[in-house]
């Protein structure tokens, strides 16, 4: 069908614009994702309703399956995996609740963890073992540490934080890890094609990482908030509830019968898997290629999805046989429970799919090039980081997501940089990849925001509004740190600029 053009236009910003800002005000997501995939596709359609129903209906089928010119019907093995992961960790989240398991933890931990800074740090320091994907992260590190920082008075909203604040970051910065193999791939071609033989892929990649000041300084932010209780704005408000609630219930309950090992067991099986899967899927795309494994190029050509749905599938029979072993779960409830987790993951679902539809009505608008369109060739070159940190955030704030922006901006700013001031390419790229973070953390629609405020079981925009100030405080320090790399060409007196500036704020704020 014939689409409106609206590369060029102001209007491409219209529909995600007012999802977010309806999101915000009425604080209801499906109705706000709604009205702006509504007005999206009548825009593309000037206006005639069937036309747009029709695109709508093309659309909406795309996620779940396609047929192609021969009339052969295929899957969407990625958002199809994704929705029968969250399935699958759903029904685990209950069994483990079921048996005992969840509060055996909780009574093993307080007599470990020394109160709420401690569950906190517990919660922040898992993403040094779940790093490989940020879904992973913020499903499995949720199911492990909500039980924990529920008992120790923790709100949902700041796990929520924790999850989603450790998640991109640190993938983002990881060669090994779904996140890195795809920037690594992305920043070879681009070298390729402007004939750069300085560094390789890999070393370019570490050199960014190492000036992506955002990821960098979001998970120090994070521990900082973790060990000094640094409440601001709504998540203030979260955090005093929390501990007025507890302390208007009494302790009343008695001893798990449940057992440690039977959570322990199941989460080390799922990690475990699902590594093994991204090595299995990764050497045989490598395979077809005819190339040799490596460890990189496995994570690069990785299938995420299937991984995690295997992951999932044995973690829960595994589970599953530890109930059956020790018989303290009888079989009605063993069913009850499989219901109540599937019924439990339909919200986030939801969101998801609204979510995924939005995007896709984004990029027919064409948001992502008119974004990229508005930086001008008449600029200062020294003004090139900070302007594509900007950028790079409001596209992945608009579009939410990360990895579109990656895949738009990355070879933008690499063609600008290499011909306004080469010294500054990796600078650049590494300012649009701090963006696309910071872009992904504030938005209502991000994959990773919607999957963080799962995990953590929070109102998706209680996390989003809760987590939004600490954002900001890390994007105003980290676009001071890219002004002073544009004007100095040094990566450590930008990273130092980003921390003087972000540890000011922080102990201004506190001082008030």
């Amino acid at each position: 069908m014939e689409l409106s053009d609206f590369s060029s236009s102001v209007w491409a910003v219209v529909p995600p614009l007012l999802a977010l800002g309806l999101a915000i005000i009425t604080r209801k997501v499906l109705l706000s994702l709604s009205v702006g995939i509504l007005v999206g596709a009548l825009m593309l359609s000037d206006g005639n309703i069937g036309t747009a129903f029709s695109y709508l209906t093309d659309r909406v089928s795309s996620l779940m399956y396609s047929i192609d010119e021969n009339q052969q019907f295929a899957l969407n093995e990625s958002n199809v995996h994704i929705i029968i992961f969250l399935l699958l960790l759903g029904i685990l989240t209950a069994l483990l609740s079921v048996s005992g398991s969840n509060q055996a933890f909780v009574e093993w931990a307080q007599k470990r963890i020394k109160g709420r800074r401690g569950a906190k740090l517990m919660a922040a320091c898992l993403v040094f073992v779940t790093f490989i994907d940020d879904y992973f992260h913020s499903l499995a590190v949720g199911a492990i540490a909500r039980p924990v920082t529920d008992k120790f008075q923790v709100s949902r909203a700041k796990l929520a934080y924790i999850l989603d604040s450790t998640a991109a970051p640190m993938c983002v910065m990881m060669p090994v890890s779904s996140w890195g193999a795809y920037i690594i791939t992305l920043v070879a071609g681009l070298l390729a094609e402007h004939s750069i033989t300085g560094y390789s892929p890999f070393g370019a990649f570490m050199t960014m990482s190492a000036m992506n000041f955002y990821a960098i300084f979001s998970m120090v932010l994070v521990f900082v908030v973790a060990y000094s209780s640094f409440d601001i704005g709504p998540m203030a408000r979260h955090e005093k509830a929390a501990l007025e609630q507890a302390k208007g219930e009494e302790e009343t309950a008695a001893q798990s019968q449940g057992r440690v090992s039977n959570l322990i067991l199941p989460i080390v099986v799922l990690i475990s898997v699902t590594v093994a899967m991204m090595m299995y899927t990764g050497n045989q795309a490598l395979a077809a290629d005819g190339k040799p494994f490596d460890l990189l190029g496995a994570f690069e050509n990785t299938t995420v999805g299937i991984s995690l749905v295997v992951g999932g599938i044995s973690a829960l029979a595994v589970s599953s046989v530890l109930i059956f072993m020790n018989k303290n779960v009888s079989v009605p409830e063993y069913i009850k429970a499989w219901g109540l987790g599937m019924k439990s993951m339909l919200g986030a679902i939801a969101i998801l799919f609204f979510a995924w539809t939005i995007n896709k009505v984004v990029g027919d608008m064409q948001t992502g090039k008119y974004l990229s369109g508005l930086i001008s060739g008449n600029l200062n070159p020294a003004f090139l980081p900070v302007i594509l940190f900007v950028l790079g955030a409001v596209m992945a704030f608009s579009t939410g997501t990360s990895w579109g922006t990656f895949g738009i901006m990355l070879p933008i700013a690499a063609s600008i940089a290499v011909h306004a001031s080469p010294d500054l390419l990796l600078p650049c790229l590494s300012a649009v990849m701090a963006g696309a973070v910071c872009g992904d953390h504030c938005s209502p629609v991000s994959d990773t925001t919607i999957l963080s405020s799962t995990g953590a079981k929070c109102n998706h925009m209680d996390h989003v509004t809760t987590q939004l100030p600490y954002a900001l405080l890390v994007a105003l320090s980290t676009a001071v740190g890219y002004l002073v790399v544009g004007f100095t060409q040094s990566g450590w007196l930008g990273f130092a600029a980003t921390g003087v500036m972000l540890f000011g704020i922080v102990f201004a704020v506190r001082k008030r």
